[in-house]
């Protein structure tokens, strides 16, 4: 334990006199906030002046420090020597449009001007304005340490490739999907010096924060293999959330237990890292300096964790909930079901980490059973739903080995190449039939050959792909897994985003074949509670709890999409854990199923913790008979299954 506590701490202490930088990521709900939070405090109790930045696009610092934050750099609140800021990419998109035009409005007339403004109206550039922002901090000798929390994993891997990316698409002049490769001269600099300190051992420590569970581990493994590839090393792996051994008492948690150490065992023989460190589950949520204090003890300062059930005792452990009267099993079911012979689309979203795929997979396969012909997709990055099926997914629908069910997986790499032969077979038609010798043929291919190497073009191709859901025959239901929360509103914006931005016919997407009216007709669809259902998946817990009401808010205020129903999962067993830890964790989670039903006001489907995840499809049967109240629908529309 010394040993492991001194190199996690020689890994965040900055060592020498140059701003060094900090970056967690891993899966969202596996604490990743409360670890950089607890970092950053730990820094600055220690001298070091710390700022603390969030680039997830679903932030939750102002609820771990119990302050408003937001997109300006804040100080907190009785800690010395920390300030944070959560980077809002709305915002940190207009002041990059801003920054970008003000310098050209005396050298350009007012057509030009307007051409780059509609340029920059393109959603590349929400992803580019905050990367600038991430860069700008990683220039910032006024703080010792920088502390990044970072988007969940398959969206860190994304920000990490685009220094290399951006700066690519920069040498090449002209205009580019961001703004005119010229006005960005003096950003190219600050890329490549991002680059040189991403990959400086000596400047930048990476560390990956997961649950001590197989499918956690792996998937950060995944991650450190891409990271990498790109040539940054991973220095700490934090196991967060195990169960303390005092309080596991019956054979349900002495075995969760066990499966939990074995993970731990596992990742520190198999991880290639300096140190792995780890951190208890505790009776409550971790907020406030004092929780904060302890994380940061154990990690860096070789403290034994303290699990004080008495912490929690404010809740009344003596509650109890009417579980009858939260769910309502034919009121989900009946947003699954297919209305009236049409294609149903069934949205499964929520903070990373709280079982998302699992519920998603677990009604797709309820749904086959009740003889709906079924395909479930996953767009998460991160994606983990062979993991679950046990069984091969990929790009393309294929039968996961269960009657009228397929599953698919979009492959980002495999949909960029597909958009890339879409859009230059379109090109190269527009030009077949034109005998204007004045057009350089080759010479436009070839430009819409350099902007398909743009990383937006990445974006665009996932939305066709997802786009190209809506249009699969044969399907009575389409399940989506989506990616967490923040990044799944950004999917869903796109639709219209991209409408709207190739309605302009820019430079940039003119070459694009004309899909407005397929847009419509998705977003047409998605807006339609008869043809899709969106249902948000949470621990009920605070942080989960806010960050999906949030998201369902804003959901609804952007998108015109109201939440369908909601789905608490990993709800602690009655009749296992008898003892005041389990019993403050079972009346914390009671408080917040109220007011899960409060905010909502929608249906809830509620899944209990398992002594396993379910994996393949004869324990994803079982668990689906369980929560989804799917065999009603058998017996009420007797369907058979086929």
């Amino acid at each position: 334990m010394a040993e492991t506590t001194t190199a996690a701490r020689e890994i965040v202490e900055p060592s020498s006199e140059d701003t060094e930088f900090v970056f967690f990521s891993g899966k969202g709900g596996v604490g990743k906030s409360t670890v950089s939070c607890a970092t950053a405090t730990w820094l600055a109790d220690n001298d070091y002046e710390t700022l603390l930045v969030t680039t997830d696009p679903a932030p939750n610092l102002s609820d771990i420090f119990g302050q408003e934050i937001g997109h300006e750099v804040t100080t907190i609140d009785d800690i010395e020597n920390l300030s944070a800021i959560e980077i809002d990419p709305d915002q940190a998109a207009e002041e990059y449009r801003q920054e970008t035009i003000e310098p050209m409005r005396e050298l350009l007339d007012d057509e030009q001007v307007t051409a780059v403004e509609e340029q920059l109206n393109s959603p590349c550039v929400e992803e580019i304005a905050a990367f600038d922002n991430f860069v700008d901090f990683m220039e910032s000798p006024e703080y010792d340490v920088v502390v990044f929390d970072t988007a969940p994993t398959g969206h860190t891997i994304r920000l990490m490739e685009l220094p290399s990316d951006w700066n690519a698409e920069l040498e090449k002049g002209g205009s580019t999907c961001i703004g005119p490769a010229a006005s960005m001269e003096d950003k190219k600099k600050d890329y490549e010096r991002a680059i040189d300190t991403l990959q400086d051992g000596e400047k930048t420590s990476f560390a990956f924060v997961g649950k001590p569970e197989d499918s956690s581990l792996d998937e950060i493994q995944r991650s450190a293999s891409d990271l990498g590839e790109l040539g940054i090393e991973s220095q700490l792996l934090i196991i967060n959330g195990y169960l303390p051994e005092s309080v596991c008492e019956d054979p349900f948690f002495e075995g969760k237990r066990e499966d939990e150490q074995a993970v731990i065992e596992r990742a520190s023989e198999e991880f290639d890292a300096d140190a792995t460190a780890t951190y208890p589950l505790q009776p409550g949520e971790i907020a406030g300096i004092d929780l904060l204090a302890d994380v940061g003890g154990v990690l860096y300062d070789g403290n034994e964790a303290t699990v004080d059930v008495g912490s929690a005792t404010s809740i009344d452990t003596e509650a109890s909930v009417d579980f009858d009267a939260l769910t309502d099993p034919d009121a989900v079911a009946e947003n699954l079901e297919p209305v009236d012979g049409e294609t149903r689309y069934l949205f499964f979203t929520g903070k990373g980490g709280v079982g998302k795929s699992t519920i998603a997979a677990t009604s797709a396969t309820k749904l086959a059973e009740a003889g709906y012909e079924t395909l479930v997709v996953t767009t998460d990055p991160a994606a983990h739903l062979e993991d679950i099926f046990g069984e091969p997914v990929g790009h393309e629908p294929t039968s996961v080995s269960q009657a009228n069910l397929d599953a698919a997986r979009i492959d980002q790499e495999k949909a960029l190449e597909e958009y890339r032969e879409q859009v230059l077979d379109h090109v190269t038609e527009m030009y077949a039939d034109k005998d204007d010798t004045q057009i350089d043929v080759d010479a436009a291919i070839a430009n819409v050959e350099e902007e398909l190497e743009s990383p937006c073009a990445e974006e665009m191709a996932a939305l066709e792909k997802f786009v190209g859901y809506f249009e699969e025959d044969g399907y009575d239901i389409v399940v989506f897994d989506t990616a967490p929360t923040g990044h799944t509103l950004r999917l869903l914006e796109l639709p219209s985003d991209w409408k709207g931005f190739m309605d302009l016919g820019s430079l940039t997407k003119g070459a694009a074949p004309a899909k407005g009216g397929k847009y419509d007709m998705v977003i047409e669809t998605m807006q339609n509670p008869e043809k899709s259902s969106f249902a948000f998946v949470m621990y009920p817990e605070y942080t989960p709890m806010m960050e999906a009401h949030r998201a369902a808010e804003d959901l609804k205020d952007q998108v015109g999409i109201e939440t369908a129903f909601v789905v608490a999962n990993y709800l602690l067993p009655e009749e296992y854990g008898d003892n005041a830890f389990f019993a403050n964790r079972r009346a914390q989670q009671q408080q917040y199923l109220g007011e899960i039903k409060d905010r909502f006001e929608t249906p809830m489907m509620l899944a209990p913790l398992r002594q396993d995840e379910p994996i393949g499809l004869d324990e994803l049967s079982a668990f689906g008979e369980e929560i989804t109240g799917l065999s009603e629908i058998a017996k009420r529309e007797e369907v058979t299954i086929q």
